[in-house]
């Protein structure tokens, strides 16, 4: 039976990445600081984390990563993993912040480039493939730091903002087509040296996606108009007296499309994304 090992099976991908593993009779192994508390026997649960070390597995042969890829590529160096084909899950971040003005998501975006080139370069070595995936915006478990939180604000006090002018273009992806994804990567010969970006199958407007996410709650929320102008005022004041706000950048990003390209991954895995579906339970993180 083919072994396998998981990073973030707990996470917003793992959590659909898990049972399409097991459905395919793979011996699975799964590492995770808060492993499920109702887990059963067709998942070996490792309870743990990257920058501690823990019992590789025996003869692996694909390990799955769905975490901080800089953490994964860290350990991926640093640990024997034979030739196991490696399927890792970095960000469209890697590309879209890397002009940014804001300093620290300059930094992300170099991280992850780094980690990305660690770990083809790690996979060349051992004679390994290797497969990088770059995700849109994930959505569908209420866990992404983007849209759930003017979710669940929209669904407290029953209002949410109309974003004016924040006409960017956005492709979010939904984790379980992410998850998908993996599965596709790691049976695909020829994707071995690769990375695919991975959008959804719906390009709309920063406002939009707002507008429909706060739609889809089981309650009726009003929109109340906001100019990018006045948020950003807004913001601006709050860091003066020392608050947390949005940055210039983030801001700045509204009017800008952040896509992502599917061709490649369309063709070459056979990948088929969805449109943008948000549901009201999975913003509360329900199954």
């Amino acid at each position: 039976m083919a072994s396998g090992l998981l990073f973030g099976g707990s996470g917003a991908i793992g959590q659909f990445l898990l049972p399409r593993l097991q459905a395919q009779g793979l011996q699975l192994h799964a590492l995770s600081r808060r492993p499920p508390r109702n887990a059963g026997p067709a998942v070996h649960w490792i309870e743990g984390n990257l920058d501690h070390g823990f019992a590789v597995p025996a003869a692996l042969e694909v390990i799955y990563s769905c975490g901080p890829l800089d953490a994964f590529a860290r350990w991926y160096a640093s640990t024997s993993t034979g030739a196991a084909c490696v399927v890792a899950v970095s960000s469209m971040s890697a590309l879209s912040k890397q002009h940014s003005e804001d300093a620290a998501e300059q930094a992300l975006a170099s991280r992850l480039r780094q980690a990305e080139q660690t770990v083809f370069a790690v996979a060349v070595q051992r004679g390994a493939a290797a497969v990088i995936l770059r995700p849109t915006l994930i959505y569908g478990t209420g866990r992404d730091r983007s849209l759930t939180p003017i979710v669940r604000f929209a669904r407290r006090w029953r209002l949410y903002p109309r974003l004016l002018g924040a006409s960017g273009l956005r492709q979010p992806v939904h984790a379980d087509d992410v998850a998908a994804a993996c599965v596709a990567a790691a049976a695909c010969p020829t994707a071995a040296g690769r990375s695919y970006e991975l959008g959804g199958a719906e390009q709309l407007s920063f406002a939009a996606m707002i507008e429909r996410s706060c739609r889809s709650l089981d309650a009726t929320c009003l929109a109340v108009p906001v100019p990018l102008s006045l948020l950003a005022g807004c913001a601006r004041l709050a860091r003066a007296v020392g608050l947390a706000a949005p940055t210039p950048a983030l801001l700045g990003r509204l009017r800008a499309d952040l896509l992502a390209d599917n061709h490649a991954a369309m063709a070459e895995l056979g990948w088929q994304p969805r449109s943008f579906s948000p549901e009201a339970a999975r913003w509360l993180g329900h199954s």
